[in-house]
């Protein structure tokens, strides 16, 4: 009797886990169309206009960041039940730095997370005591090494030019996991994620399939919680610059062979807002416009390394000191590799 309640009960679980998937799904579809009739329809602004741009921007991905980090976050925290923090532990806590580094960012590769998921993220590796540095390692790798913008770089520049991808991708991620970890920065870590860390410490809890959804339900509404006004804030800087930065501006400072390009493009594209397919195209335009490759890369890996609704997403879960050292290294490693590339190819 007890094994066929449980069996039943399973059934309806996996009938409300997918009801509640189809109707994110049906919610998703509906972002672009109901901000395109908001902005243009109910508004009547032009979709040529700066501010039409600009607010369509933002009544797309507020809702979609929203649906994609609650989505995340559910997903991220069932894995989590499967994964115990001592589990996690022994898989990396135990390495030394540089291999653990080196797998946390490989790991970071072949995990197709976004900036949407850095918090829920971050919460689970130190959750799981990992430390500080190989936390990081993972996080600068996942979104900064695409696997579609690996495939677009092959297509586009060749296998060389996507495999010195990979590697310098790889490269600045252990190297800044490596300086973050030795710098001893926990203090500057917000401590309600420490005391997540302690309610989780010395033991491997029993799931139940009940007990994971309802776990996963309350991370969601914690999480989001925490950070949703983040995250409009962070949208709406990147809406901003959408609509009012003109692609002609990216292309006159980056397309010169000037020694001030690379550290310029990064400059300008850590407050962008993309991921590496949405960018690749502005790569591909710019180096058509004249921009040296390293200098055009340099921008798309500071995008989606260093962009800044990430940034904002992140301040719930670190001080503004972490955040400047976290910028500052991966910003260094990146203004290195852009030069490097313009110096090989």
């Amino acid at each position: 009797m007890l094994v066929e309640s449980r069996n039943i009960f399973q059934r309806y679980m996996l009938a409300f886990l997918l009801a509640a998937a189809a109707l994110w799904i049906a919610a998703y579809n509906l972002i672009q169309p109901l901000a395109n009739w908001l902005t243009f329809s109910l508004l009547g602004l032009e979709p040529a206009s700066k501010l039409g741009e600009s607010l369509a921007f933002f009544f797309y991905d507020v809702p979609k960041i929203l649906l994609l980090l609650s989505g995340m976050v559910f997903v991220i925290s069932i894995i989590r039940t499967f994964f115990s923090p001592e589990r996690t532990r022994r898989l990396l806590g135990g390495k030394r730095e540089g291999l653990g580094n080196g797998l946390a960012a490989m790991l970071g590769i072949v995990t197709p997370f976004c900036s949407c998921s850095a918090v829920p993220l971050f919460i689970g590796f130190v959750e799981s005591g990992i430390p500080l540095g190989m936390t990081f390692s993972f996080l600068i790798a996942a979104p900064t090494i695409n696997e579609i913008a690996l495939v677009m770089l092959f297509g586009l520049f060749g296998w060389k030019v996507a495999l010195l991808y990979v590697i310098s991708g790889l490269i600045i991620s252990i190297t800044a996991g490596i300086v973050i970890g030795r710098l001893n920065l926990e203090r500057y870590v917000e401590d309600f994620v420490w005391q997540i860390q302690r309610k989780s410490a010395g033991f491997e809890e029993q799931f139940t399939w009940e007990r994971r959804i309802d776990s996963a339900l309350g991370s969601v509404k914690e999480i989001v919680g925490k950070v949703w006004l983040y995250v409009v804030i962070g949208i709406a800087v990147g809406a901003g610059i959408h609509g009012y930065v003109p692609e002609s501006a990216l292309a006159d400072i980056m397309g010169k062979q000037a020694w001030w390009s690379v550290p310029a493009a990064v400059l300008i594209g850590v407050p962008l807002y993309s991921n590496a397919v949405g960018v690749m195209p502005v790569v591909s335009a710019l180096v058509e416009k004249g921009a040296a490759l390293g200098t055009a890369l340099a921008f798309m890996m500071s995008v989606v390394g260093l962009s800044l609704p990430e940034l904002i997403i992140l301040r719930r879960v670190l001080k503004p000191q972490l955040i400047a050292i976290f910028v500052g290294t991966v910003a260094a490693a990146i203004v290195i590799t852009g030069y490097l590339f313009n110096l090989v190819i």
